[in-house]
């Protein structure tokens, strides 16, 4: 299959901050933001890195998960780590799909079915 037809790119993630270049002062702001969040603090930036990979996954984001998988890594995460953090993703968006069902079945009695 012709690569041009992929929407995402792994190329396209070192690309990211050219998103600045129209409205610099906004992505400066988010870019400063962005550092200070994953700077250690309360939570150290390897436990944030582990969120961010699960985040990533339950959000879908190609780049989001290389970026944080390399980062994960570079923090000392293991792989086992990296993949209970996919898993606890995965349960949150299961148990929240399962929960919505509970909204089905409102609307069904409100119907009377």
């Amino acid at each position: 299959m012709d690569p041009r037809l992929h929407y995402f790119h792994c190329d396209d993630l070192q690309r990211f901050p050219e998103i600045g270049e129209n409205r610099g002062d906004l992505a400066k702001k988010f870019f400063d933001w962005y550092g200070a969040v994953f700077a250690d603090g309360a939570l150290s930036a390897r436990e944030k890195s582990l969120i961010a990979l699960a985040v990533a996954h339950a959000v879908q984001c190609p780049y989001c998960i290389e970026a944080y998988s390399t980062d994960a890594l570079r923090q000392g995460a293991d792989l086992d780590q990296m993949t209970e953090a996919v898993h606890v993703a995965a349960a949150i968006r299961g148990g929240s799909s399962l929960m919505h069902g509970v909204q089905m079945r409102n609307h069904a009695e409100r119907l009377g079915m």
